[in-house]
């Protein structure tokens, strides 16, 4: 994934694309940065998994932005936030409809023999697993605890 934003980097430089230039390298800050932190915990660098959970935060970050600057009236600010959003989006996987989430829950209750609310942390934990980066947890949350009755 690295490979492919330091390509895509390299690429914007050269079409003169001053947006996609100025969020790749804010990308590429943000994953060096928690490579660095993670050398000092001993380890060597970051997963894929860790890459994709930044840029998640990266999006969300940019959304919370746009939603202030928007109500603020800074209609500027909020079009940059939302156009850095969409080129974080190009390196996210593609998100799972919402029937497919429903599914998704469905299966993982099925799976962990999930009764209650107090076996809502299994269910999670499976979706984490399996469909990392294409639901919103804070939602399928909500929709699980409602699913086993909360």
């Amino acid at each position: 994934m690295r490979e492919q934003i330091n390509a895509d980097l390299k690429t914007a430089i050269k079409a003169r694309d001053a947006r996609r230039t100025a969020t790749l390298r804010l990308v590429n800050a943000a994953i060096k940065d928690r490579e660095i932190a993670a050398r000092g915990e001993g380890r060597d660098g970051i997963s894929d998994e860790e890459v994709l959970a930044l840029l998640q935060k990266m999006v969300k970050q940019r959304e919370e932005s746009a939603q202030l600057y928007a109500n603020a009236g800074r209609t500027d600010l909020e079009t940059q936030e939302r156009e850095e959003i969409v080129i974080i989006k190009d390196y996210l996987p593609k998100p799972l409809s919402a029937e497919d989430v429903d599914a998704a829950i469905a299966e993982a209750i099925k799976e962990t023999g999930a009764e209650g609310l107090r076996d809502m942390g299994k269910v999670v934990g499976v979706l984490k697993a399996k469909y990392p980066g294409r639901i919103d947890f804070g939602q399928a949350s909500k929709q699980v605890k409602a699913a086993l009755g909360g």
